[in-house]
């Protein structure tokens, strides 16, 4: 019989293959190292950019570039990364892309001008497009049990905060004590060992009845409308966003995803059913899954801005400050599991994001010649717990659910949502914040240094008063448009997978 409920859009597709006893925490290990260095090289970094600059001798233009080529084909290729795993392979898409990975780590390492460096991070972007999605993939298909999987997302979560968090931290240690190549030959060693276990322990897992045909309009359109909209996003602070040229970017952007949508909706084999958001629980947790990345997006953006601007921390010191925030997010996915158990996913969300929200409140009263330990500290530990918090239901939301079929294409939209939203969310309140210093500041040529600080961090005030209207609509997003009957037909069809028997003829491991 059928574990879907009546009237679900996922079609029947037999369970992989279930690694049995503690090889699924094996897995799970394994492909959250590989998570780990992925989201550590999202801002590993930036520390380490004066560094190359004087190594290498960069333009502005350049340096930039080395940040943004990873974000750009990471944000990018997320989605097509998250199709191809179920159409040719989980296990198969995560070594893949973590040979492109590691490999491109190297290249960077081993760069000696802007071009082959910038080359390099984008390589490192397109291999985390494919290992991101594939790794969440390989968690929904391994852990089938509800709350072993929210046990394993808890997991999941607490790495991806951490790796972005000491991002900071290490880069900094690194190119001080080495060299700003050391930040990328850091990737070799953890990428070759989790490479030669991969191909042992981790199982493969895929649609066995699908057309293998690859929806290439799709495919080109939903790629192109991506890259576009975070290449417009990266760039529209410095363009202006009402400059011509962000909005005519921005308006290509849209009308190629458009043309996407209008493509799914036609073509007999499309990359993305867009059937797949009639299921109430991944329509909503997306949703609100973009609150909760503006609102992690805003934290370390203008906290960073003040510490180094206004308390004159360095980059090293900045990401050390960083520390307690880091934990919190790892305390509060850790926390996240056992309060799912007790109220549920619903309520846990709700608490998390509005913990956050009191958190992120405590930061709009910062004054110009504040202290981290009583002015900044006392927002951060509760924001971050908050959103770690709320992060672990959320994606349980949102990638659980859907048929085996589907299990990269919902990862896929997860990561791809979270880069989305996190960018137009921080876009948003940036361009708040600039507006209320610009307001403050009248002629700024004419300002001296003191009252310029000022209309900065009234603009911060403004950006974090944002941030709580942006963490209270997800929170109410949930509230209001998910159910518990949504939440119970979800973990009725996980049960009924965790239960069903392994197919006869599983794909072969080699």
């Amino acid at each position: 019989m059928d574990p879907s409920p009546a009237g679900d859009p996922r079609p029947a597709v037999p369970a992989a293959s279930e690694p049995a006893g503690r090889n699924r925490w094996i897995v799970l290990i394994l492909v959250t190292l590989a998570q780990f260095i992925v989201a550590l090289d999202a801002t590993v970094v930036n520390v380490a950019l004066p560094s190359i600059d004087r190594d290498l001798g960069m333009s502005e233009a350049d340096l930039q570039w080395v940040v943004n080529a990873y974000a750009l084909i990471f944000g990018g290729f997320l989605l097509l990364g998250g199709r191809l795993c179920d159409l040719f392979g989980r296990r198969r898409l995560f070594v893949a892309g973590l040979v492109v990975f590691t490999v491109a780590s190297a290249i960077s390492g081993l760069a000696t001008d802007a071009v082959v460096l910038t080359v390099g991070r984008g390589l490192q972007g397109l291999g985390g497009a494919l290992v991101s999605p594939a790794v969440l993939a390989i968690i929904n298909t391994t852990f089938r049990d509800p709350a072993e999987r929210t046990k394993a997302l808890g997991v999941w979560g607490a790495v991806v905060a951490g790796g972005s968090a000491f991002g900071l931290l290490i880069g900094g240690l690194l190119t001080g004590a080495l060299s700003w190549h050391w930040i990328f030959f850091v990737n070799l060693p953890i990428g070759a060992v989790v490479l030669l276990a991969a191909v042992r322990v981790i199982g493969e897992s895929r649609d066995e009845n699908a057309d293998r045909s690859l929806d290439v309009a799709g495919a080109v359109t939903v790629t192109g409308g991506l890259v576009l909209a975070v290449y417009t996003m990266v760039n529209g602070q410095a363009w202006g966003w009402a400059s011509a040229r962000t909005l005519t970017l921005g308006a290509v952007a849209v009308l190629l995803l458009a043309a996407f949508v209008l493509i799914e909706s036609r073509t007999r084999q499309p990359m993305m059913r867009l059937s797949i958001f009639r299921l109430r629980t991944l329509a909503v947790a997306d949703a609100a899954l973009i609150f909760l990345t503006s609102g992690i997006a805003t934290m370390f953006f203008f906290s960073a801005l003040y510490l180094q601007g206004a308390l004159g921390y360095s980059p090293l010191q900045g990401g050390l400050a960083f520390l307690p925030a880091a934990m919190g997010v790892m305390v509060g996915a850790t926390l996240s599991e056992p309060l799912v158990r007790r109220l549920g996913h619903i309520l846990v969300t709700v608490i998390g994001l509005c913990l956050g929200a009191l958190g992120m409140a405590y930061l709009t009263r910062l004054p110009i010649d504040g202290s981290y330990l009583t002015d900044l500290l006392p927002g951060l530990l509760p924001l971050s717990i908050g959103l770690g918090i709320a992060y672990v239901p959320i994606t349980f939301l949102a990638t659980s659910g859907t048929a085996d079929a589907d299990s990269g294409l919902a990862s896929g939209i997860y990561q791809t949502v979270q880069q989305i939203g996190g960018a137009v969310g921080l876009a948003i309140l940036a361009a708040m914040a600039t507006a209320r210093t610009t307001d403050l500041l009248g002629d700024p040529a004419a300002a001296d240094p003191a009252e310029q600080l000022a209309a900065q961090v009234a603009g911060f005030r403004v950006a974090f008063a944002g941030g709580v209207v942006l963490l209270l609509c997800g929170a109410a997003i949930t509230a209001l448009f998910l159910r518990r009957r949504h939440v119970a037909a979800l973990l009725e069809t996980s049960a009924a997978g965790a239960d069903a028997p392994a197919p006869a003829e599983p794909v072969a491991k080699g």
